[in-house]
């Protein structure tokens, strides 16, 4: 038996929790003003480093070939430029033929249920606040290509991989179990050739002003709020996996180490892409950022109850510079940034090609996530949509859409639908 899945409403009057709460933090971090300047130095410092190796032409982003993940020898000095980085491509998790029919058998998934004829937009504030187009995400959670890209082996290894860069035991207590996958089924992108998109302006995900409010995000953060900020490891799992978000359409009920992508067709970093600030410890200046006495006592740099956390240039001008596009990426590679990664994607004008993915994050073990998990699978069952999204349920009653036979004993496991007898 997993966990109950928690639900933490939110204050009544955020903004009278936000003033309630500044003066506690301040406090504690002592001299908030000059720990934010030590801060703010080591981020510029970290930002002309990665202006300067782009402007020498090399790569960013750390890429890893999922040969060496699958055998053990990715080597060290990658997986070291992935720490450093909080981000990663990994080239080949899927062979290109299957993830080019995966990307063919979602058309006729959509074309058959006439998916487009029932399709109404729905803003569920996701992106409010933010640049942006409106956005090619399509609600669907359970065709074949999605779950067996979830549940397949070559997967299943790279989200351990990336698991492995977190410590997962600390403060006595074990926070969650790297080597064993639940699902986070999350939706489809399809960007056709020809559009145009306003892109999405920068903004980190899994919570705004729950960062500062929250009692667990507090201790998540301690080191921060305590002005020990050197001490702060953006790779301790300590208390996240206690961490549960302001009720809203826009909350995530899992941890996740990474956030990512599975591409299904080819894409140049030209062509409206996602775009990493690759500082992973980068939340610890907009933590400090919101506290110094330019910002309003009820203001939070922006960060809205229910809405992702932005990043702009008004506050935050010293990370935008170092902003970096993925590589050009293939059908069957996969795309990843750390949970805390501020991320963009790119405006396009005319877009060459597709942009195609299917949204597949790393969510290891822990009674949080397989709390959540459970839920997920009760809604595979009816075809509905899973309780983080809105709920538009198209996909009841298609064809085409799996059973629960047809899932791997992996995938059931994901899902918390388990064969009789097991926990």
């Amino acid at each position: 038996m997993t966990a109950a899945l928690h639900v933490v409403e939110a204050p009544a009057d955020v903004s009278a929790a936000i003033r309630a709460v500044k003066p506690g933090l301040r406090a504690r971090i002592g001299d908030y003003a000059g720990v934010f300047a030590q801060v703010e130095e080591a981020m510029k410092r970290e930002v002309a480093e990665i202006v300067a190796l782009r402007e020498r032409g090399e790569e960013v982003w750390p890429v890893v070939a999922f040969a060496d993940v699958a055998a053990g020898t990715v080597p060290a000095g990658t997986v070291e430029a992935i720490r450093r980085r909080g981000c990663a491509v990994v080239r080949g998790t899927f062979p290109r033929e299957r993830a080019e029919a995966w990307d063919a058998e979602l058309v006729s998934y959509l074309d058959d249920n006439d998916f487009m004829g029932r399709y109404t937009y729905f803003d569920d504030g996701v992106f409010r606040g933010l640049t942006a187009g409106r956005p090619s995400i399509f609600p669907i959670y359970w065709s074949h290509p999605q779950m067996q890209a979830r549940e397949d082996a070559n997967m299943v290894a790279v989200r351990g991989f990336l698991n492995s860069f977190w410590k997962h035991e600390s403060q006595g207590r074990v926070w969650f179990d790297p080597t064993r996958d639940t699902a986070y089924p999350d939706r489809v992108r399809r960007r056709e050739p020809g559009v145009s998109s306003g892109g999405l302006s920068p903004h980190t995900d899994s919570g705004s002003v729950e960062r500062w409010l929250l009692p667990a995000y507090q201790q998540v953060f301690r080191h921060v709020f305590d002005g020990s900020w050197t001490e702060y490891d953006p790779w301790d799992g300590a208390y996240r996996t206690d961490v549960d978000e302001y009720r809203s359409t826009v909350m995530c009920s899992a941890f996740r180490t990474f956030q990512g992508w599975t591409a299904l067709s080819d894409m140049a970093r030209t062509e409206g892409v996602l775009n990493v600030l690759p500082i992973p410890g980068a939340m610890v200046y907009l933590l400090l950022r919101a506290l110094q006495d330019d910002i309003a006592d009820d203001d939070l740099c922006g960060a809205a109850n229910g809405q992702s956390l932005p990043i702009s240039a008004r506050y935050h001008s010293v990370l935008l510079p170092a902003m970096s596009p993925i590589p050009d990426v293939e059908p069957g590679d996969t795309v990843w940034w750390h949970a805390d990664g501020v991320h963009s994607v790119d405006p396009v004008t005319d877009q060459k090609g597709w942009g195609n993915v299917m949204y597949i994050p790393a969510t290891p073990h822990c009674e949080k996530n397989a709390a959540y998990a459970d839920t997920c699978g009760t809604a595979f069952l009816a075809g509905e949509s899973p309780s983080d999204f809105a709920p538009e349920h198209y996909e009841t009653g298609w064809l085409g859409r799996p059973s629960r036979d047809e899932l791997s004993p992996t995938g059931r496991g994901q899902l918390g639908l388990q064969e009789p007898g097991q926990d």
